[in-house]
């Protein structure tokens, strides 16, 4: 406790200066975009000792693994922010009350916002940035699976700090040990806002045991609805690229659900899942019209197989013989993350959308766009699943609070 305690005291301090940061904070994001580029020799190297830790078969292997591809795209997604208006000091609302007095709202830091995350070495990148720019410290708590990528990460973060003039205890890494998490969440008076991306099971832990205030984001468990007016090539499309496109995130398709009049064009609507390896959890009905007709494996589903968080190339599937229906599924199964439905029923399309209590809710595309980045954010700090402060892709605006600013002139209240 006395290491976190001393680095929790620094941030907290540091954190004062982050009005003066955020005015220069387009230069530093810059700069740390181009420290990651040149230093990705460096980066791969200490990201392939986390690698040959893990296991190619854990779901995680993919999430931890850093490419000179993927730095490239994260030294992007920094520019990327980088270039966004900084949202502190936006006037929110302006006033002038019948006794003269003048009120201003005004949009402000949060604070110190601590993250706790699993093998996602982008995440470190990603969390300073949006802080940075958001006039926040960060304090990151980081799986130990990827302690040497994100220290070396947060290394050059520093270094670039250090050459802006900038005290580099703004950005905290703790150590990677169970007891670093349990300080971070009992540190009360120090951190502002305590945001935990990962598994289900990650986020349950830090709910349960946070004195902290906490923002839940992370785990989903994602359906895509195929309405009986849906389109094949559409829903197959789309189905496809939400369940293939990366497996190990949290919005890809974990659960396929298909009206029952549709059943005969459900073999050509995973035809491609199939070509790819997917294997297929399928309810009865659905395993019956699909038996001899995919590519994969095929069993059948399990009563656990239906709000299971794949984060693999499996799949449920689920058949229905109503819309109502399905929206009861997904009632019952869904995690309040992404949710789509495929059809070309305007009606049913408005009753979906107005309907599914969910973060990002889709009509006729994929759940893969559930992002930061994708919906023009830059990055984000996670996807909030619940509904105060923040719901969906946390990014600049999430990350702000407000302060009222009252001018008088001599006023006193009677």
């Amino acid at each position: 406790m006395e290491e976190t305690k001393q680095q929790f005291e620094a941030v907290k301090e540091a954190a004062r200066q982050m009005t003066v940061v955020t005015e220069k904070s387009a230069k530093i994001l810059g700069d740390i975009a181009d420290a990651l580029v040149s230093n990705t020799k460096r980066i791969v190297e200490a990201n392939a000792l986390d690698l040959s830790r893990m296991d190619k078969a854990n779901p995680n292997y993919d999430r931890l693994m850093l490419t000179e591809e993927r730095i490239a795209g994260i030294a992007a997604d920094t520019r990327k922010v980088a270039s966004l208006p900084t949202p502190i000091g936006e006037l929110m609302e302006n006033r002038k009350l019948p006794n003269g007095l003048k009120l201003s709202k005004v949009r402000v830091p949060l604070g110190v916002v601590g993250v706790i995350y699993e093998a996602r070495p982008n995440v470190t990148v990603d969390v300073v940035a949006l802080c940075l720019r958001s006039g926040n410290a960060a304090v990151l708590k980081g799986g130990s699976d990827a302690r040497e990528s994100n220290t070396v990460l947060v290394d050059i973060m520093k270094e670039v700090l250090c050459a802006n003039d900038v005290n580099p205890d703004v950005i905290q890494l703790l150590p990677h040990n169970h007891e670093a998490a349990a300080d971070l969440m009992s540190a009360v008076g120090y951190i502002d806002v305590l945001i935990p991306r990962g598994s289900q099971k990650l986020i349950r832990s830090v709910r349960e045991q946070a004195k902290v205030p906490t923002i839940e984001t992370g785990a989903g468990v994602v359906h895509t609805y195929f309405d009986a007016s849906g389109a094949l090539k559409i829903g197959r499309d789309v189905i496809t690229n939400a369940k293939t496109r990366r497996v190990s995130v949290c919005n890809a398709l974990d659960c396929a659900i298909i009206h029952s009049s549709r059943l005969s064009d459900l073999p050509e609507l995973l035809s491609i899942c199939g070509e790819k390896g997917v294997e297929v959890f399928a309810d009865e009905r659905a395993y019956t019209v699909l038996d001899g007709k995919y590519a994969a494996p095929l069993h059948h589903a399990q009563p656990e197989d239906f709000g299971r968080e794949f984060l693999s190339m499996k799949m449920a599937v689920k058949t229905v013989d109503s819309l109502d229906e399905a929206l009861d599924h997904i009632y019952t199964y869904g995690l309040k993350h992404s949710e789509a439905i495929i059809t070309e029923d305007a009606n049913a399309a408005a009753r979906f959308l107005n309907e599914v209590d969910a973060a990002c809710v889709y009509v006729n595309t994929s759940t893969a766009f559930t992002d930061g980045a994708q919906f023009g954010l830059g990055a984000e700090i996670g996807i909030s699943t619940q509904k105060l402060h923040a719901r969906g892709p946390m990014a600049l605006r999430e990350l702000t609070s407000y302060k009222w600013q009252v001018v008088g002139n001599g006023q006193t209240r009677s």
